[in-house]
């Protein structure tokens, strides 16, 4: 009979932590689980980036495998607990978040199921895009963070790590979309189908004696300009190097070294762009009220403006006169808490 009670209770126990690590941001559970689903979400997305930089993606393909098939584990888990420990359950699988936790993991077991449809290069590539998506995941976490105002002892971490999260967001998403939508047309799979329609083409219409060698070479078209890409513009080859392009861009310096010439290239870098200079916003106010406390003394907790806010709603009450002077007094030497309480039995 004891056995049987200890076994209940560590089962208890279990479902408890279970149920804290899914529900309770301000539990050491979650913030343990937090950590963990992270540290998978950069791994994996490091992993993805270098998947489509040669010598790596052969000489280390199992590995990337590896690597993305742990980190799905991960996400599963992630996604069954969030669904099981939902208070409606539908209503969760169709939110926005649901939906984010469902993307990081779907296109990994569309892989693994290997269906016919997925064999080409062009789907493999997509699914890698809708793949990077689960850095979103990471805001997820931010976002609960913040909405439950979890007492941080230091603001300024909590934000520059917010910051950086959404910054590696940003990166991650924006590269990918950059090397699908413009590094597609000059990947070695469609360099090499263009290659052959050229040289078939060659075969029937042969040159014109005199001509360059480069005219036997197949080249994309740009579809703005109509003009053929030449091979020195075939920037975005893979997401590690279009990460060079994207930070440059969001910090709106932009090199000029590397530019896309399509359409859709062009409006993720005007996207990028915008971002940059929300981001560069939000940093310098990082910055700005870190200044103000090292060199100011400023306080980072918001003290000082809860308090001139209570007198101001005091000396509103008092001026439409709905409270007497000397219930205004003792109104002010009532705590936040208190005051609020008070209201509350109005």
């Amino acid at each position: 009979m004891n056995n049987t009670t200890h076994n209940h209770h560590e089962h208890h126990h279990s479902s408890n932590f279970l149920q804290q690590a899914f529900t309770n941001p301000t539990s050491k559970a979650f913030k343990h689980w937090i950590a963990i689903i992270n540290f998978w979400i950069y791994v994996s997305c490091i992993s993805l980036a270098m998947e489509t930089l040669e010598p790596f993606a052969t000489a280390y393909k199992s590995l990337f495998w590896t690597i993305e098939l742990v980190a799905v584990g991960f996400f599963s888990a992630d996604y069954l607990g969030n669904v099981y420990f939902a208070k409606s359950r539908i209503k969760y699988i169709f939110s926005f978040w649901g939906l984010v936790d469902l993307i990081s993991i779907l296109p990994t077991f569309l892989v693994i199921l290997d269906l016919g449809a997925l064999q080409g290069a062009k789907v493999l590539r997509i699914l890698r895009v809708v793949r990077v998506l689960r850095v979103l995941k990471m805001a997820k976490a931010a976002l609960q963070e913040l909405s439950n105002k979890v007492k941080s002892s230091n603001p300024l971490i909590t934000n520059l790590r917010i910051y950086f999260i959404a910054l590696f967001s940003v990166v991650m998403i924006s590269s990918s979309l950059m090397f699908f939508v413009e590094g597609d047309m000059y990947s070695p799979e469609n360099m090499a189908i263009g290659q052959a329609a050229l040289d078939a083409e060659l075969k029937i219409h042969p040159l014109p004696a005199g001509s360059p060698p480069e005219a036997a070479v197949f080249a994309p078209l740009d579809p703005i300009g109509g003009n053929n890409i030449p091979a020195d513009k075939h920037f975005f080859t893979s997401i590690p190097a279009t990460m060079w392009w994207c930070m440059v861009t969001l910090t709106t310096t932009g090199y000029g070294d590397m530019f896309p010439v399509t359409f859709g290239g062009r409006l993720i870098a005007s996207v990028t762009m915008l971002l940059g200079l929300v981001l560069f916003g939000i940093l310098m106010n990082i910055v700005g009220k870190t200044l103000m406390v090292f060199l100011f003394g400023e306080s980072m907790q918001e003290s000082q403006d809860s308090k001139a806010s209570k007198e101001h709603a005091i000396s509103m009450l008092l001026s439409l006169k709905l409270i007497k002077p000397e219930k205004g007094a003792h109104l002010l030497t009532l705590s936040e808490d208190q005051l609020k309480d008070h209201l509350d039995r109005l």
